[in-house]
């Protein structure tokens, strides 16, 4: 049912988005990445020639992948640096742990963690030393917990999270605390919104729940930008609040790691976990991320002393984590590498880290997070703008739930949708090419990433929404 004034609207959308893409400094970014085309996913098989679907496709138009929150695109660059990898293996077998080829811009496999962990620094703010590439999400919180989660029952043993915390995350919390004995209906607070409609938490809520429970506490996790709603929450102001309360803090940051700018060194937050496939585009369950402040992870013995061990903090230990002079000496005395990856449990995927790496070479190509964090707040709120300019009979058919402050959201808008419309919507955007993710019962999340996403992208999601909730809603 458009009119002549919506028609004329998406066309100037068109033009804006043109003249916006023709102005931004990163557009060649997005050259560096395999974007699938529209024919890609519609088809069944792993190579061309599948065209049962619609023969009337454009084999090589780009679809439209907004789901870079749930998993980035592959940057073109990662099959080079597999082969690479794999020819090592092939031509040099076990000595690729230690020898430096020297037509090759690989490490040996014995640096390759470190070599990530430099290249992740600068994303998270933090030094070098407080950056570990480890394990997944979750093994990190658990492993980090582990350390630093040390309840008394008669004093602090509560550990605050937010109510609507990713699944995994209340998982890991619920197993912490019965793994130290401990009930979770008296030992885990959860943070609440006060409003029944409106999900959002605001930083005066969770200082007031802080503060309600500051005596008994002895760890709080948060998420850096919540998954659902896509709220970034004020990582400095809380993380401040918790430490002049004596409270060890931990942040998941899946979904703020290469999407906000981060510092979490000056910030002093304690410690935080993330994983590397969705902004940093790593590759489905790609090694993870930590970082523990360098207060934190101190070691002040030497290897050769009586008691080592009592030169630094409890952590569950393993190979990978102890000191590298001595690793391969095979002695039985654990003594723990300086800062973060000292609470490494065992050796890294070269595979894993070989696919992260060469992602995070684009993120030295962009300059850093400055600047993919301005295209990014200019595009989230391009995308805004386009939600704005639907029809009417559209827009009363959902509403956006992340907040519209741009300082208080990342790359992601959430929009929750009416009762029963979520799955023919969805349905509706696939056929018009469109990769967004749902989150059930309702809500679709839209993740423009300043990598490889431009603004016409923003235009075209919108246009195919709005077909699709209009189709459904006719047919309802």
């Amino acid at each position: 049912m458009a009119t002549l004034d919506h028609a004329s609207r998406l066309h100037g959308l068109r033009a804006q988005a043109e003249a916006l893409d023709a102005d931004d400094s990163l557009r060649h970014l997005r050259e560096e990445f395999n974007i699938p085309t529209t024919a890609d996913v519609k088809r069944k098989t792993l190579l061309a020639g599948d065209r049962s679907n619609d023969a009337h496709v454009d084999e090589t138009a780009p679809c439209t992948y907004l789901c870079g929150n749930s998993l980035g695109v592959q940057p073109k660059r990662t099959a080079t640096r597999i082969q690479q990898y794999l020819a090592t293996w092939a031509t040099q077998g076990v000595q690729g742990h230690f020898k430096q080829l020297e037509d090759s811009p690989l490490p040996t496999w014995l640096d390759a963690d470190h070599r990530a962990a430099k290249m992740m620094a600068p994303i998270v703010g933090a030094e070098e030393a407080e950056v570990a590439a480890m394990q997944t999400l979750t093994a990190n919180l658990h492993l980090l917990m582990s350390a630093f989660y040390r309840p008394d029952p008669n004093g602090r043993h509560k550990i605050i999270l937010e109510s609507k915390a990713f699944p995994s995350d209340h998982f890991a919390v619920l197993s912490q605390i019965r793994h130290h004995g401990l009930s979770p209906e008296t030992s885990m607070v959860t943070i609440e919104s006060p409003f029944a409609e409106d999900p959002i938490i605001s930083t005066y809520d969770i200082q007031a729940l802080i503060s309600k429970h500051a005596a008994d506490t002895a760890l709080i996790l948060l998420p850096g930008i919540q998954y659902y709603t896509g709220q970034l929450f004020d990582i400095p102001t809380i993380t401040a609040y918790a430490r002049k309360h004596g409270i060890f803090i931990i942040w998941d940051l899946a979904h703020a790691v290469g999407n906000v700018p981060l510092s979490l060194h000056d910030w002093d937050v304690d410690a935080a976990a993330w994983c590397t496939y969705k902004y940093l585009n790593g590759g489905p369950g790609c090694i993870g991320g930590a970082f523990v402040h360098s207060r934190n992870s101190l070691v002040t013995t030497l290897i050769t002393d009586d008691e080592p061990e009592r030169g630094y903090g409890n952590r569950l230990s393993g190979w990978w984590g102890n000191d590298k002079g001595t690793r391969f000496q095979m002695e039985t005395k654990f003594h723990p590498v300086k800062g973060a990856a000292g609470f490494q449990v065992s050796n890294p995927s070269v595979l894993d880290i070989t696919s992260l790496c060469a992602s995070l070479e684009l993120f030295e190509l962009a300059g850093g997070m400055v600047p993919l964090r301005e295209k990014s707040k200019r595009m989230t709120a391009f995308l805004e703008e386009c939600l704005s300019l639907m029809s009417d009979d559209a827009k009363k058919l959902f509403r956006t739930i992340t907040p519209s402050d741009p300082g208080q959201r990342g790359a992601q808008l959430s929009l929750l949708l009416g009762d029963g419309l979520l799955d023919a919507t969805m349905h509706g955007l696939e056929e018009h090419g469109i990769i967004v993710d749902e989150r059930k019962p309702n809500v679709i999340r839209v993740a423009p990433a300043p990598l490889y996403n431009n603004f016409k992208d923003c235009v075209s999601f919108v246009e195919a929404l709005e077909s699709a909730l209009l189709a459904v809603q006719k047919a309802k």
